[in-house]
């Protein structure tokens, strides 16, 4: 009976112990569930924020773009080039139900508000029911609080016009210009200026009774004299003549660097050193007015601060290479057409906007004449102190070598641009339109971005 009972309760407790296996396995599956699908979201969630960070990027580049166009697209215009510009930009096949909206406003300064929803397919969450997990982003730019002025410090030199140097300036320009012109959302918003140089600057020969000016060594240099064979003021007073100006009415609208070559130190005219800064020409000081010269290769007559397009592209199609290189003079003068005096008449500037001033000084060759020397270590001395006092007033400087001659590099670009990034050493003309096309690039996003 005992051996019977023993039998019993070792069947029972086989039978038990399957039964448990049995539960373990179907608990253990049933656990399964939740985890894979715990794990498959996890998946599909690392996805969606991929599409998400990419959906992202592509309005930031789709509001870059529209921002140009807006001012003059219609709505309608706006919304389908709005998902036209988005679609090219934004590279996910798999991703579905694709909507994109544009908003242009004026209030408060222009805004355009550029948003984007979609639905990421997923893999593993369709288990519990989620087909799909929806993205959506909004980027906004603004730029109606915002003003660009450029000044185009280009040079014009005889050298220029080896290896198609001044042909490629002259493309260029007006690539940049077009650039600039597209960027701006209403007249005023980018002006620009445009200094040709060469060892002087041409300020335009109808200013011959200008203020601004000083006639000193010009009507010393341009005249005659009652006695024979004296060609300038000095030898023919010598001679006991009289001596005559010419008509300034004749001048070829040169200029050449100011100061007083009286108080020539060691470094240069000390006394001001107008030559590197934009203090206001003043008829009571001389040494601040701007000495007419009669040079023979006085290059096409700059510009100051404009938005007239179509002049501005004259001009450039007009440059024509000659002459020896003052970077200086070019440069000081492309700072006073930002700031104005003189012959350059600057807008004043509205309180309720952010203005970027920029300087682009281009040339292809290394100083070798101005006012007073001929040694390129002095004029460098010279620009060098230029370029400092640019500087300090928070104007960004470009600077460009185009070395097609095997030049040194020049140390005082380097040292004149805003930052090394901000200076360009080319090798071929070519270069110059790309150059040109970076830096056009750089601006419209500097004027966007205020």
């Amino acid at each position: 009976m005992r051996r019977w009972h023993a039998v019993q309760i070792a069947v029972q407790m086989a039978r038990f112990a399957k039964d448990k296996q049995a539960n373990v396995a179907m608990t253990f599956g049933l656990l399964m569930i939740p985890l894979m699908g715990f794990v498959g979201s996890s998946v599909d969630y690392s996805r969606a924020n991929s599409a998400k960070a990419e959906l992202q990027s592509a309005l930031d580049a789709t509001a870059l773009m529209l921002a140009k166009e807006a001012v003059s697209d219609t709505a309608s215009q706006l919304q389908t080039n709005a998902s036209a510009y988005f679609k090219a930009q934004f590279n996910r096949p798999e991703t579905i139900n694709i909507s994109v909206s544009a908003l242009y406003t004026t209030a408060g300064g222009s805004q355009l508000t550029v948003s984007a929803s979609a639905s990421e397919p997923t893999v593993f969450m369709g288990i519990f029911g989620y087909n799909a997990i929806t993205i959506n982003s909004t980027t906004t730019t603004k730029w109606g609080s915002s003003r660009l002025r450029v000044a185009l410090v280009l040079d014009n030199t005889g050298s220029m016009a080896e290896y198609g140097k001044l042909g490629a300036l002259q493309t260029a320009t007006k690539n940049l210009l077009s650039q600039l012109q597209a960027a701006a959302s209403s007249n005023g918003d980018v002006y620009v200026s445009i200094i040709p140089f060469a060892k002087d600057v041409n300020l335009g020969s109808s200013n011959y009774a200008a203020s601004w000016i000083d006639w000193t060594d010009w009507d010393a240099s341009n005249g005659s004299c009652s006695k024979w064979r004296q060609s300038t003021q000095s030898s023919c007073l010598a001679n006991h003549g009289t001596w005559s100006s010419d008509n300034h009415s004749s001048w070829n609208g040169c200029i050449t660097d100011r100061g007083d070559p009286i108080t020539m130190g060691a470094t240069g005219p000390s006394a001001g050193n107008y030559d590197t800064n934009v203090v206001a020409p003043t008829a009571s000081t001389t040494a601040t007015l701007l000495p007419a010269e009669q040079y023979s290769a006085c290059p096409q007559a700059a510009m100051g601060l404009s938005y007239d397009w179509p002049t501005m592209n004259t001009l450039v199609n007009s440059m024509v290479a000659n002459g020896n290189t003052n970077q200086a003079i070019g440069l000081d003068l492309g700072w006073m057409s930002l700031i104005g005096g003189g012959p350059f008449a600057a807008p004043a500037m509205d309180p309720n906007y952010t203005y970027s001033q920029i300087i682009i000084l281009l040339t292809d060759g290394l100083n070798t004449q101005d006012r007073w020397y001929t040694s390129q270590s002095s004029i460098d001395a010279r620009q060098q102190m230029t370029c400092t006092n640019i500087k300090a007033t928070g104007v960004i400087l470009y600077t460009i070598q185009v070395n097609t001659d095997g030049d040194p590099t020049s140390t005082l670009l380097q040292n004149c641009a805003s930052d090394s990034s901000k200076f360009y050493l080319l090798t071929s003309s070519n270069q110059i339109v790309t150059t040109f096309n970076t830096i056009g690039t750089n601006l419209s996003q500097l004027y966007l971005a205020k």
